[in-house]
């Protein structure tokens, strides 16, 4: 048994580390593309950006492991394989509770960790990325990278949801990670200044955080900005 957790764990952080480098590594390319020169002389930076995030995939690997290894062994977890097992209508219901519950957790870990103390110990690692890049996704500490190892593997065990909708959850989480942290707006202007846009965040957003530190902690939505009055607004320089 403990080899298979083992295993399983193992190949979790390979996952992990791999949907990091995919992800992060075609935002970059595009970055280059899209801005040529933009992060030219960042190269030191954006190294320690990937290894910080590669010590954070195997944090997250751990936790994302065990539950692993207990949905298939052992019937773990409220995760479902059947398209009939719940209502179709709960599909898209269960990847907002998902986002919004992981969002809701992100806001206020995220600001509990913008506390003088705590920042020094664990969050300055991420804003040591001036600005950030696309890999500075995952560039925590390992005591930041284990505030958000355990949400989504908490929440499997609380929140039914079919294998597909935690598969899209997943990879919701991981591009707006990235993309957020791009430093340039690659969604359209007409999108990001719209009703649906004010509730969004996207590189305009979360670029004013990496400004200013003082607000804009969310994650995907700006809900928890606007109702506790940390929203400032977007960036001016993105």
């Amino acid at each position: 048994m403990l080899a298979a957790i083992l295993l399983s764990t193992l190949a979790m952080t390979l996952i992990v580390a791999l949907r990091y480098l995919a992800t992060s590594g075609f935002f970059a390319w595009l970055t280059a593309r899209r801005r040529p020169g933009y992060h030219a002389r960042l190269g030191p930076q954006m190294r320690r950006e990937i290894g910080w995030s590669l010590a954070s995939a195997a944090i997250y690997g751990i936790p994302a492991g065990i539950v692993g290894w207990g949905w298939q062994e052992r019937g773990w977890t409220r995760i479902y394989s059947g398209w009939q097992d719940f209502p179709l209508w709960y599909l898209p219901l269960s990847v907002l509770l998902y986002l919004f519950a992981h969002d809701t957790w992100f806001y206020w870990s995220h600001r509990w960790m913008h506390r003088p103390k705590l920042f020094r110990s664990m969050h300055a690692v991420h804003h040591a990325s001036r600005p950030p890049t696309a890999w500075a996704a995952m560039s925590f500490h390992p005591y930041e990278a284990l505030t958000g190892a355990f949400v989504i593997p908490l929440l499997v065990f609380l929140i039914p949801i079919h294998a597909a909708m935690l598969g899209l959850v997943l990879a919701v989480m991981t591009v707006m990670g990235v993309t957020n942290h791009m430093g340039w707006e690659m969604f359209p202007r007409r999108l990001v200044h719209s009703r649906l846009g004010g509730w969004l965040i996207t590189a305009s957003h979360h670029q004013r955080h990496h400004e200013e530190y003082r607000c804009n902690y969310g994650l995907y939505f700006r809900f928890w900005d606007w109702v506790c009055g940390t929203d400032k607004g977007l960036s001016s320089a993105v």
